[in-house]
């Protein structure tokens, strides 16, 4: 959608009467587009008479086009400002950010820099990289564009920025990204005018921004060889055995769904460790490469970071990829079938409600079945950790059906082998007996599994180092600890006896991979859906012993924890304990080679003590 649409002459005109930024949050109203914040008015008001001032060269025609705030399909990223039109032989579409910023900081993670933004001090996206990846993802996406030949070409105009600054903006760091979308500061008026006239300067035959705004969407050739060339050989993501299965059996039905135009709602069950998450991975590259639009959704931010980071693998030119990972809030306004498919990953995790307070949508399953053709929903429900989760087998059929969408659940959807935790099938079972989440056969486990309980919390965090050694090593806890360092750095948030003390995860899209994450404990947030080679779980006092049985108290979470909240009833506290042990057992399933254990009650640590020694298995 594009907001604000005109000609040079008639943008200039409502510039010069000081009512652009009036229009445009008007139109923001008439298309019912939540209302902006009343610093990105302020921002129309102090950038587009500077845009206004840009464009009044001579050189470009009073009626080449010019676009404000254009949302991009499948995102809910805007374009700032877009000036359209012909260089002589040729149509073309200058895109520019905007950034009102007076200084940044060179930063030496790729194509990040610090800067004043949302009233803070934040580490965002070089301008430069930014409108390159807008231009690359309209590009790749919108057919129309492409059959019609008109050129993107992107930029960036700071015009706050001051000129003594130019050396962190423009720091060799960012020497490939601004090749690609040249960045313009303060003292760079007539070169951004140079660079615009050079591709727009005479208005075009053709009405561009309507071909932008209407164009089908369709993947590109050249997203195509991409996105395969970054899975193929990519051993984090190869698929063996029912994993293939089920792969094929997606496939099929997808390749035969959007052939004859159909709705169809797949449901791809399987525990901790079984693949899921490649397989959907491995789909999106096929579907991609069949010339489909498709798209990989979590409500966890961290496993979509993490996936899209390991097929992108920090090349510049494929940054607009990660516009194909995105949250399972993502689909509140999108119309019926705008995509072909949609994969829903951790399905379990999805909720009623979307946006930061909750207030936003009906309910996400219904949502991501409206806006697909085919919908592809990967669930495990004993993966359920919050009291807002409402994934389940039932509501997925339930929302499939009342929109018209054909059901597929079967057994070539259900994965049972584990490729986790040193490839045991056993010890998933294993995990449920000893929490007594079901009673199972598996009172033993007779694997080469590395399996820890530690005393002493600073013995774990030590002996875990030590298997550190590609940062594959984590402390993971349940969120039974206040989160004192949200908002000042320097604060402990857990404190054990004998002397530990840490810090919860800064960042939770980065803490798997991060270079400096070791030190830092994550929770279940931060790590569900994501597996290390060995993982440290501190066990909290919401999980105890007594009298033979494991029980749980949910009133040992901290006050900050909103996993568990609104606790009145009987079908409440089962419901809390349900997510209790849940989570737990999501957290001692995450180490493919090994589980050490501290837990906080004594009396857990003594009934774990005896059952995971091996000595005792093997008598």
């Amino acid at each position: 959608m594009i907001v604000y649409s005109g000609t040079k002459a008639s943008f200039r005109k409502d510039t010069i009467n000081g009512i652009i930024a009036d229009r445009i949050d008007t139109l923001f109203t008439k298309f019912g587009i939540a209302k902006e914040s009343l610093a990105e008015f302020n921002s129309w008001k102090n950038s587009l008479p500077q845009m206004s001032n840009i464009i009044s060269d001579t050189r470009i025609d009073d009626d080449v086009q010019v676009a404000l705030e254009y949302q991009i399909p499948l995102t809910s990223k805007r374009v700032d400002f877009m000036v359209g039109g012909n260089d002589g032989s040729k149509d073309n579409i200058v895109i520019i950010e905007l950034k009102q910023w007076t200084e940044c900081t060179a930063l030496s993670r790729e194509n990040l820099v610090r800067a004043f933004t949302g009233g803070a001090l934040r580490d965002v996206v070089h301008p430069s990289q930014q409108a390159y990846s807008y231009a690359k993802f309209i590009e790749h996406f919108n057919e129309s564009v492409r059959e019609n030949e008109i050129g993107l070409i992107p930029c960036a105009y700071l015009h706050n920025y001051k000129e003594e600054k130019r050396g962190q903006i423009c720091n060799p760091l960012y020497t490939e990204a601004i090749k690609d979308a040249p960045v313009f500061l303060q003292q760079d008026g007539t070169k951004l005018q140079d660079f615009i006239a050079k591709y727009v300067n005479l208005k075009s035959s053709k009405k561009l921004f309507e071909i932008v705004e209407n164009g089908k969407l369709k993947p590109s050739v050249s997203l195509q060889s991409v996105v395969g060339k970054v899975l193929n050989g990519n051993e984090d993501f190869i698929m063996i055995d029912e994993q293939q299965v089920a792969y094929a059996t997606v496939l099929k039905l997808v390749e035969n769904s959007i052939k004859d135009d159909s709705k169809h709602t797949i449901i791809v069950q399987g525990g901790p460790g079984t693949g899921k998450s490649v397989i959907a991975i491995n789909l999106l590259a096929k579907i991609i490469n069949n010339k489909y639009s498709c798209v990989y959704v979590t409500k966890n931010s961290a496993p979509r970071f993490v996936f899209s980071e390991s097929l992108i693998k920090g090349k510049h030119t494929l940054g607009f990829l990660k516009n194909l990972f995105k949250g399972s809030g993502s689909f509140v306004d999108v119309p019926k079938d705008t995509y072909d498919c949609i994969l829903a990953d951790e399905a379990h995790r999805l909720m009623l409600k979307s946006g930061i307070y909750g207030n936003l949508g009906e309910n996400q399953i219904k949502e991501i079945i409206n806006a697909a053709k085919i919908s592809v929903f990967f669930i495990d429900e004993d993966q359920v950790v919050t009291m807002k989760d409402i994934g389940s087998i039932a509501e997925i059929k339930r929302q499939a059906e009342a929109l018209g969408s054909v059901v597929h659940c079967d057994e070539n959807l259900v994965l049972v082998s584990q490729f986790r935790c040193n490839g045991s099938d056993g010890y998933i079972a294993f995990l449920d007996n000893i929490l007594q989440i079901r009673k199972t056969a598996n009172t033993l486990f007779d694997i080469d599994y590395d399996i820890r309980i530690f005393d002493d919390p600073c013995e774990m965090r030590e002996a875990l180092r030590l298997k550190n050694t590609n940062n594959k090593a984590r402390m993971i806890a349940g969120y039974c600890y206040p989160w004192n360092s949200q908002h000042d750095k320097t604060k402990i948030d857990i404190v054990l006896p004998g002397g530990f003390e840490a810090q919860w995860n800064f960042d939770t899209n980065s803490f798997a991979t991060g270079a400096n994450s070791f030190e830092q404990v994550g929770c279940i947030h931060s790590t569900q859906g994501l597996e290390f080679d060995y993982a440290g779980v501190i066990i909290g006092l919401d999980m105890q012993y007594r009298d033979g049985k494991v029980i749980t108290d949910y009133r040992e979470r901290a006050r900050s924890d909103k996993s568990i909240i609104g606790v009145k009833t009987d079908a409440d506290r089962k419901q809390a304990d349900r997510i209790i042990r849940n989570t737990y057992k999501t957290l001692l399933s995450r180490g493919q080679k090994g589980c050490y254990v501290y837990c906080q009650d004594k009396a857990l640590a003594e009934y774990f003590k005896k059952i995971f020694d091996k000595e005792t298995q093997l008598e």
